[in-house]
């Protein structure tokens, strides 16, 4: 199964030096809670405000600086916080993930912003904390491996066949229309639904049209054309394609791109 990689925000405005990130995979005991780890670090790392862009993920925002540690829920529309940050790291975490390693289930955050000591209480300074010491990247997410696996300790399961469905509907290829993987899973449509809502807080229509999206921005990010990612993504054309960018990011294609940089964060 290919799953892309999430652009959880970008920048309010453009700034004269751009935003610099990287990736990394999470332990493999991990990927079925954890989607992955980002590092940002913003062109001169004091924060900047943010717009959230709609995303299928829970995402833990860990910034060093400490004026904003943020959980954000999944969201079908941008919003611009008021919170900032500008060098941290960011965790996402699948509806499994929520549940088992925060205690929270992902209905109860769609479209929310929480603090993040506000859940994870004093183990909050200590994670901070622990990655502020690291003197590298690949430091920093083996912290954050030891760290969340120890959390799995008492890991709550969720729904398995909905998130067997909401992994199908990640798919950067071949993604399935909602009928035929209710069908497929000997359920019917409404049955489907109902469990999404129950454990996700969006429609299995509306997980879909996000991920579209964020491949969408994926592609984007990696420099291919406005118009080959609009028949790549399965938009009905061009135009169908720019209203969807505009009406899940509040901005055109091109003025998303302007945010895009392939640019590694230099180590620390």
């Amino acid at each position: 199964m290919t799953v892309v990689s999430h652009v959880h925000s970008v920048p309010v405005r453009v700034h004269p030096e751009p935003c610099q990130t990287s990736a990394s995979l999470p332990h493999p005991r991990l990927r079925p809670y954890v989607v992955g780890y980002g590092v940002f670090r913003s062109g001169s790392g004091a924060a900047v405000r943010h717009r959230i862009l709609p995303m299928n993920l829970v995402t833990m925002i860990v910034d060093f600086a400490g004026p904003s540690r943020v959980i954000t829920g999944p969201r079908s529309s941008p919003i611009v916080e008021q919170t900032a940050w500008g060098d941290g790291v960011s965790i996402g975490l699948t509806p499994a993930g929520a549940t088992a390693l925060l205690g929270v289930p992902m209905r109860e955050i769609v479209g929310g912003t929480l603090g993040l000591a506000d859940v994870l209480g004093h183990r909050e300074v200590e994670l901070a904390e622990r990655l502020g010491e690291a003197p590298d990247r690949p430091t920093w997410f083996a912290v954050l491996d030891e760290y969340l696996t120890a959390r799995l300790a008492a890991a709550q399961q969720p729904d398995g066949l909905t998130m067997h469905s909401w992994w199908r509907l990640q798919r950067s290829v071949n993604r399935p229309r909602i009928s035929a993987l209710a069908d497929e899973l000997g359920v019917s449509r409404r049955n489907l639904e109902l469990r999404f809502q129950r454990e996700i807080g969006l429609s299995p229509g509306t997980v879909a049209r996000i991920a579209r999206f964020q491949t969408a921005v994926h592609m984007l990010t990696r420099s291919v054309g406005l118009s080959q990612t609009a028949v790549d993504c399965g938009y009905a054309d061009q135009p169908h394609f720019n209203r969807e960018i505009r009406a899940m990011s509040g901005l055109t294609p091109t003025e998303l791109c302007a945010f895009f940089q392939d640019r590694e964060l230099a180590p620390r």
